[in-house]
Parts: structure tokens; sequence; C-alpha cells
């Protein structure tokens, strides 16, 4: 890839069993994703992220993995990757695909040989013997489950560790044939010419020891698993025998990531990723642990962003994926301003300091899913949570309001394409409840509107891709308000302010905002000496 290409692109992410139903058995696929490039291409973005499309029993979603070397069968086949691949590049777009490689899913050829008893297959894996008839350990795991389960006869007092889902047994790193074959994966999908990975919860896959964990609220035990220098050995040479050679490229999404342990994933002298997805700014309205939220603060937002800003030379910039719900519904509950928040959102994603990644959907404004009870959720970590809040003697309700609020389903729904049946997904029932609003949020609509949602975040694209300020230039705070955000870029004595109201109320520009210069973009009309509800506003300095 070129020398600049971390600042020259931008990425949309694909969560394919959402995109687009061609075959009618209710789950997206890959040729729905290869009918729709034009439209990918049309919004200005040049790399797609695809969530796991391997061969998988579905416990959560495709991040079980039974075959890392196949398509599952109902997103496709192999000549359909091919066709995708050749399809996206003639448009300019490269794909990244996901890589899930701290745990397989236990119908993995590896877990089953290793139930079978083939001593080598067990070092793949993290198994233990229990201690004094309980339980390895003491640590958490990050579905509200026990990470401990029997291996093969529980009477053997065997377990192994998974982190996540039972169904999730998590490799042994410490086994240097475990490098060998994800090396050959990666050689696998760079060698049919994939540019670049998404490396999921990457920088928990090394575990130093089994010892008890310090006691915490959640996760105990992450002092000895948490970015440890086992991990950044196996980034390094992951690195210099597969990405280096294919000239391609790794984002790394980072569990409880800080400043200095982003720095050092990313450090272009250290040679391991290229960037990180963190969370800490996705986390403003968490309390304690995200399954428990409050009302956003946009000032914290303001004060995280500039932070992470200014700290990194470089990264990815986010608000929205597949495990997050919908940034707008966390911040924006007024329908009214639906519009108008989702085009703040565009600009200031896209005039933030860092690579940009949308969600699909979210060029559209799509919002939280509307399920009415837990049977219309499908997400295990929902589920799973759900069963902890009752544990803990949470009241029914409040058990209720907190899945609505934080399950990752929010996110799920499929892509809002037509407000016809079925949103033009699918002719059969899809996978997952479509939210009832997409008669007024969807793609044929907004494609009527000359001002809409879409056009902005097309037109923000655009921006971004061509203005150097903003692909290359400097990131300076100027203002943090109980609502109003306001920053510099700046790039060769060029500088860009984007202004913001982060609320539903009208917001007075301060007085230190009073700039003279021209306005680039605002997502309203006409001029107005205060912030209207959700304005941004893109000023050249004079």
């Amino acid at each position: 890839m070129g020398k600049n290409y971390k600042n020259d692109t931008v990425v949309y992410q694909i969560y394919p069993r959402s995109y687009l139903d061609t075959d009618g058995d209710g789950y997206g696929d890959l040729k729905g994703i290869i009918s729709k490039l034009d439209y990918i291409a049309s919004l200005g973005v040049n790399v797609i992220w695809l969530s796991p499309i391997y061969k998988s029993p579905d416990d959560d979603n495709g991040y079980d993995i039974s075959d890392y070397k196949s398509i599952q069968p109902r997103f496709g086949t192999m000549d359909d990757f091919d066709t995708l691949v050749s399809e996206a590049k003639k448009r300019g777009i490269g794909i990244m695909m996901d890589l899930v490689i701290n745990h397989t899913s236990d119908e993995h050829e590896w877990f089953r040989r290793a139930l079978a008893g083939e001593e080598k297959y067990r070092n793949y894996y993290i198994i233990e013997k229990g201690k004094n008839g309980k339980i390895p350990n003491n640590w958490g795991n990050f579905f509200a489950e026990c990470p401990w389960t029997p291996f093969g006869d529980e009477k053997n007092g065997e377990y192994y560790l998974h982190l996540f889902s039972k169904k999730q047994p998590d490799l042994n790193w410490h086994n240097p044939e475990v490098l060998e074959e994800v090396k050959d994966i990666l050689n696998f999908w760079l060698e049919r010419g994939v540019c670049g990975f998404r490396c999921d919860v990457i920088n928990v896959i090394y575990k130093n020891t089994l010892a008890d964990g310090k006691r915490r609220p959640i996760l105990t035990g992450q002092e000895h698993y948490l970015s440890t220098e086992g991990c950044h050995d196996i980034l390094r040479k992951l690195r210099e025998s597969c990405l280096e050679p294919h000239g391609a490229w790794a984002v790394g999404e980072t569990v409880f990531v800080d400043v200095q342990r982003a720095k050092d994933l990313c450090d272009e002298s250290r040679g391991e990723l290229d960037m990180v997805f963190s969370f800490e700014h996705m986390e403003c309205d968490q309390i304690i642990v995200k399954w428990f939220k409050t009302k956003l603060r946009p000032k914290k937002l303001m004060r995280t962003l500039s932070k992470w800003q200014t700290a990194l030379d470089w990264s990815s910039v986010y608000f929205e994926n597949h495990d997050q719900p919908r940034f707008i519904s966390r911040f924006c509950d007024s329908k009214e301003y639906r519009a108008e928040a989702s085009k703040m959102v565009a600009g200031l994603l896209l005039t933030l300091r860092g690579t940009p990644f949308i969600y699909e959907g979210q060029e559209i404004g799509m919002t939280n899913g509307d399920f009415k009870n837990l049977f219309e959720v499908e997400d295990i970590e929902s589920h799973n949570v759900y069963k902890m809040a009752k544990s803990l003697g949470l009241p029914k309700g409040y058990r209720w309001r907190m899945i609505q609020r934080t399950s990752r389903d929010n996110a799920r729904t499929p892509m809002q394409w037509t407000a016809g049946e079925k949103a033009g997904f699918s002719s059969s029932e899809p996978w997952l409840k479509i939210n009832a609003n997409h008669t007024e949020v969807n793609v044929e609509n907004e494609q009527n509107q000359q001002n809409g949602v879409l056009a902005f975040w097309q037109t923000m694209v655009s921006l971004r891709k061509e203005n150097e300020v903003l692909k290359n230039g400097s990131f300076t705070s100027l203002y943090e308000g109980k609502s109003v955000y306001a920053y510099q870029r700046e790039y060769e004595g060029k500088r860009l302010v984007s202004i913001m109201n982060m609320c539903s109320k009208a917001a007075k520009i301060p007085s230190s905002l009073a700039l003279g210069g021209k306005l680039i973009i605002s997502n309203y009309d006409g001029e107005s000496d205060k912030l209207r509800p959700f304005e941004f506003r893109l000023i050249e300095l004079d």
C-alpha cells in the first residue's frame, strides 16, 4: 500500500448477515454485497471491512470460527468471495477481513481432535486441571459467564479456558505451532487479494500465567493477559512474516487499552499494528461496565476525544460498529433531530485526525433496534447479561431496559434499503427484527433527497479525501463546553475549524470562537448567531 494509505483511507464496515439477502434465506450474503458495490463506491470509501464470513456454528455470529479457510455457506462460496475482491478492486476498493485468533469454535477440527485425545491439538488450547475440585482460577469472562468449562469427561477434572462463549475455546499462544497455523491463515487470505485485517480482541491473546487475579467488579485476572509482551512478540512476527511481504495493514480491537498501551501497539518502530480501536470515547455514558448506561455527557466525550487526538500520532476514528449501540441513539433521543444529529456525527467523524471507519447504516442515520422483548434479541452476550442481572436480583423491568440500551443487536438490525416490506433486505423473514422506522429511514428515500443525511455523508467523505488539512493536519482543541465543541486542524499554514453543538437545544457561540473565515459546509441552511440543535460547521480561517 502507498506511503500515506492511512491518511487517504476511509473504511466502510459491513456486517454481512445484515447487509442484503439475495437467496431468500433471511441472511445477508456476499452476492448482496457485490450487488451494492456501486452504492458503496458512491459513498467515497476505499476499503470495506467485512465482519467474519468464515465457516462457523454461529454461536457468536461468526466470531466462533470452525474453518478459517472456508466461507460460511449461508454467505456464499469462495468463488463469490473472489468475485467480491475483483469487483471491489475495479472500483478502487480494497477488502479487509476480520481476523479472530484469540479463540476458535469448539467445532473447529483442532478442538475436535484435542477432544479425541490427540496431544498435538490439546496443546493448541489452554487446558488445565481444576484445583481442589474447583475450576483452575478465579478469572472473569467477557460474556458474563464462567470462563472454564469441563474438557471432555467431567470426571477427569480438566477444564478449557474461554474468555468469551464456552463455544469459543482460547488458543494456547505459548505453543509455537499455533503461530505457524495463524501465519498460514493470514497468507491464505492475503494471496486471495485482501488488503489487511481487523484483529479481534488482539491484545488479550497471550496469557502470561493462569494464576488467580486481583478481585475486580469485572474481568478478574486481566492483569495476566492484557497487552502482554508475548502479545507484542506475536504481532511483530505476523507483520514480518505476512503483512509486510504483501503490503497489508492491520488495525487492532484493543480491550481496556490506555494511551501508553495504544502507543506501544501502533508505534511504527515496533512493527506491530498500524492502528488500534480504543474504547474510552465509547464509554462516556458508561457506569463501571458497558451494560449500565447513563445519559451521555457531551463534555466528557469532547475531553476524551481531544485526549486521544493529541496523544497518538495516528489511529482509527469511529463511533459505531457491530458491538456498539447506534451512536445517535445514545445522545439524540429526539426523532425531531435524528437527521441533524446524524449529519453532525458525519462532520465530527470526518474532520477528526485519523482513519475514519463508517458502519453500515450510519450513512442514512439508522437508530437502535426497536425490540419489544428479550425473545426478539439474538445476541448471546445480551442473554448472558440478562441472566447475570437476574441472579443479582435486579428488577425485571430494569433488566430489560438495560438490554434495550446496551445490546449489540441494536447495531445488527438489517440494512434499511427501502420503505417496502422487510426494508428491501430480504424476500423472507430476516434473521433479526427490522426496525419499524425503515419506512422513513432508508437508502431509497435518502437517494431522493438532495440535502438528506446520505448526501451530507457523501459530501463529508469527499471533503475528507480531497482536503490536505483534513487528511494530514494537526489537531488542537479550541473549546469544550457543556454542549459546544470546537477544534482546529492545521497543515502547511492552512487552518480549518470544526464547531458543533451536541444537544437538542440552541447554544451560544463562545466569544473566543468569533473567528473570521469562510464557511465550507454546515448541516443547516441560512445563517444564525447561535448554533442550532446538533448544528455542525466547518470553517476555513482567513
